[in-house]
């Protein structure tokens, strides 16, 4: 009784602490704004997890996972750099032409996973983990849409930008349904944090068109959150000795809405977590070699703040108001893994995912310029003794651009094509480190 009490006392500070760090974070992501993957070793593998057992994040990959993972602590920390610009040319107002570089590069993203085994057959754990995020910050430059003392590149004020984190814990119960094959159920609670800065032109500010139904509720409240509910289940089984297969579904979160960005977000400030699911197999030919190939389906389109067109059919905030114009994407991650020797295992992999912006609604994006496609990664681990071991994850994403007409193109009495075209662009790299404790 006291061992339970002592893993319980443990268990509870180290969750504390994991969301404490994960909250004072800002995340950002790469298939849209989702992660490549979650967990380093899984980050070192292109993000293929749903067929794999390695670590005690299957909260976030596939919860029937844990079951087969025994007792076991996982601490990382991801540094992540992403780089976003955006470009405006052949405006024909001259004054909107101009290029803006995106601040604040560096992001430390922590992530935490506890696992326990009840008895043979059923596990309890937690993963704790940045779900994704979006971050941009654009000094106000030398752009002018009017105004004496100059305006960002949104024909706003100040510095322009948004700054949103996901946090997912995710209690989780995995069952084995016998000695291959298991299921498991996580409960995803959900906290989420948003601020926008430098939007002043769509408050329906003078000189511009009534954007929004709520003014005052569009930009520059500060921080605001939010908080909900969802499910994650998942099956793991292995047909043969040596091909594993993986299925996860999550629903769509149903999120409380930002009540200081009603007027900002459709359905007055509902920014719900899309839905998503994943399938994918694991193959191990021999002792020494892996392989893992998964396919994941984000359903962005689903939640209209995200999916709806940034086109003005609707004011912003109404039920059927704007959003970012986000597509559901597919994503193709490949991994694999080499056990090198007994203390040190490599790996390499692979993530392919769909732009989710197309081009009639890059304006909102200079915001969330979410278009990269292509990750390469690398990883490895090194067991310091039989308990513990040493993690290392390293990603890199090139830099895509999607270019399209402007926003504000016929919104200025003349000339028509007063915004010309605008081009947003990024690119990443990221770095992750973690410790893992068997007991």
């Amino acid at each position: 009784m006291q061992q339970k009490k002592k893993s319980f006392k443990f268990t509870t500070i180290a969750t504390a602490i994991g969301i404490a760090l994960l909250a004072q974070n800002p995340a950002s992501a790469t298939n849209g704004y989702f992660s490549h993957g979650y967990g380093i070793k899984a980050k070192g593998m292109g993000g293929a997890a749903s067929a794999m057992n390695k670590d005690a994040f299957g909260g976030a990959n596939n919860p029937a996972s844990m079951v087969f993972v025994g007792n076991r602590l996982d601490v990382g920390m991801d540094w992540f750099k992403p780089s976003r610009d955006a470009t405006r040319s052949g405006a024909a107002i001259p004054s909107l032409n101009g290029k803006s570089n995106s601040g604040e590069n560096d992001f430390l993203v922590p992530e935490f996973g506890y696992n326990r085994s009840i008895n043979n057959d059923m596990s309890l754990g937690i993963s704790v983990y940045g779900n994704g995020g979006l971050n941009t910050t654009f000094d106000q430059g030398n752009f002018n849409c009017g105004n004496p003392s100059g305006n960002n590149m949104l024909c706003g004020s100040g510095k322009l930008g948004v700054d949103m984190i996901q946090l997912i814990l995710a209690p989780t119960f995995a069952m084995k349904l016998n000695n291959d094959h298991a299921i498991g159920v996580s409960m995803l609670l959900g906290y989420q944090r948003f601020k926008a800065d430098g939007l002043q032109a769509f408050n329906n500010s003078p000189g511009f068109p009534p954007f929004t139904g709520a003014p005052g509720f569009v930009t520059n409240n500060g921080y605001d959150s939010s908080t909900g509910v969802g499910l994650r289940i998942g099956y793991q089984g292995k047909l043969t000795d040596s091909f594993t297969v993986g299925i996860a579904y999550a629903n769509k979160m149903d999120m409380k809405a930002f009540d200081k960005y009603k007027g900002l977000f459709a359905q007055q400030g509902d920014f719900d977590i899309p839905e998503n699911y994943s399938v994918g197999f694991a193959y191990a030919p021999d002792k020494l070699w892996t392989i893992a190939v998964d396919y994941q389906r984000i359903n962005y389109s689903g939640v209209s703040s995200i999916g709806n067109s940034s086109m003005p059919k609707a004011p912003l905030g109404a039920m059927n108001g704007p959003g970012f114009g986000w597509q559901d994407i597919d994503v193709f991650k490949l991994g694999v893994e080499y056990k090198f020797s007994e203390q040190l295992e490599l790996r390499a992999g692979y993530n392919q995912g769909k732009n989710p912006i197309g081009n009639g609604d890059v304006t909102f994006n200079i915001l969330a310029p979410g278009v990269v496609q292509s990750h390469l990664t690398l990883g490895m681990s090194y067991a310091l003794s039989k308990e513990s071991e040493i993690s290392a994850s390293f990603m890199h994403a090139p830099r895509q651009t999607v270019s399209g007409p402007s926003l504000f193109n016929g919104l200025f009495p003349a000339p028509p094509n007063a915004g010309g075209t605008e081009t947003i662009g990024m690119s990443q790299n990221a770095l992750g480190v973690a410790w893992s404790m068997k007991f």
